[in-house]
């Protein structure tokens, strides 16, 4: 009997702790063997190509869900951080244009901005962050409407467009942009101060306050974060398409969320990794991808990333009740 309980504890908590890797693992089998060309070095880097900036955009998020907050306006600052990051790429009639650190430095700074405010709200505006960031969505799709008048901003230099196409030793720019990210986004959570700050705000903010923890500017920060990394992925998206179109990453906000939680980080705050981010993103990397080749229509790939989304709150709630 002991022996059969001590199992189950066993099962259980080897699948909290590396059930997202089997996940990945089990995807990746059953579609070597559905598809072959599946797993092909052409096929993996185009996921990496493809969820690239949803998996940069979610080391953002994860920062504000292991705080015990939430970010759902990373699709429409990536939108609105493409299109002002596309007026400093473009060409002019005069066929100048501006050093491509210009557009790097506005597609950060814009998401960065938009990260701040959003952080002052939440802070200082005492206004929950599902709240604060359903308005930035709705107000940085709006700029972005309003800067791009509607259509896609064109006209790139061809310098641009080393960052999203082009390739070293044979992998993608984009791929070490990812595997730098990562880094810096592990290193924060793990390594630093700041990290700690994270982690104490979202278990109790009462407690971090008592701790000494300036609990308004390091949401503020946290915040900011997000941005930057979702400014970090505009860059990536306008690079990739050379352009800036006001209607992209529509719903990229829900995809990282879900890799954030399928990763192991709770809504209710104070767990979360950076490693297990990515492979969340990866995982929907991989599901899209595998619809694709399966040849589901866009309409059924909606309905299954909505059951994953609704699965990843049901693996949060039972996490939770183990806690």
């Amino acid at each position: 009997m002991g022996n059969r309980y001590l199992s189950k504890g066993f099962w259980r908590i080897a699948f909290e702790k590396y059930g997202t890797v089997l996940i990945l693992l089990a995807m990746m089998i059953i579609m070597t063997f559905l598809k072959p060309g599946f797993l092909t070095v052409r096929n993996l880097t185009n996921i990496l190509r493809q969820q690239t900036p949803v998996a940069i955009m979610a080391i953002g998020v994860a920062f504000t869900i292991i705080s015990g907050g939430i970010d759902i306006s990373g699709g429409s600052v990536i939108a609105m951080s493409a299109v002002i990051l596309a007026k400093f790429a473009q060409v002019n009639s005069t066929g100048t244009f501006y050093p491509i650190i210009v557009p790097i430095i506005a597609g950060i700074l814009t998401g960065s901005l938009a990260g701040a405010v959003t952080g002052i709200s939440v802070s200082y505006g005492k206004i929950p962050p599902f709240i604060a960031t359903l308005g930035m969505m709705s107000a940085a799709r709006g700029v972005a409407l309003i800067v791009s008048k509607g259509r896609p901003i064109t006209g790139f230099s061809s310098s641009f467009d080393f960052i999203g196409g082009g390739d070293f030793l044979g992998i993608p720019i984009l791929v070490f942009i990812l595997i730098v990210a990562y880094i810096i986004g592990y290193i924060i959570l793990h390594k630093t101060k700041f990290g700690t700050y994270i982690f104490a705000i979202g278990s109790s903010q009462v407690a971090a306050e008592v701790s000494g923890v300036n609990v308004k500017k390091t949401k503020i920060l946290i915040y900011t974060l997000s941005g930057l990394f979702t400014g970090i992925a505009a860059i990536l998206v306008a690079s990739r398409t050379l352009s800036g179109q006001p209607g992209v990453g529509s719903g990229w906000e829900m995809q990282a969320i879900t890799a954030v939680v399928l990763g192991g980080a709770s809504f209710s705050g104070g767990i979360g990794t950076a490693i297990g981010t990515l492979i969340g993103a990866l995982i929907m990397g991989v599901l899209t991808n595998s619809m694709t080749m399966l040849q589901i229509d866009p309409a059924s790939q909606m309905v299954v990333r909505g059951a994953v989304i609704v699965l990843a709150v049901l693996l949060d709630e039972r996490r939770n009740k183990h806690v």
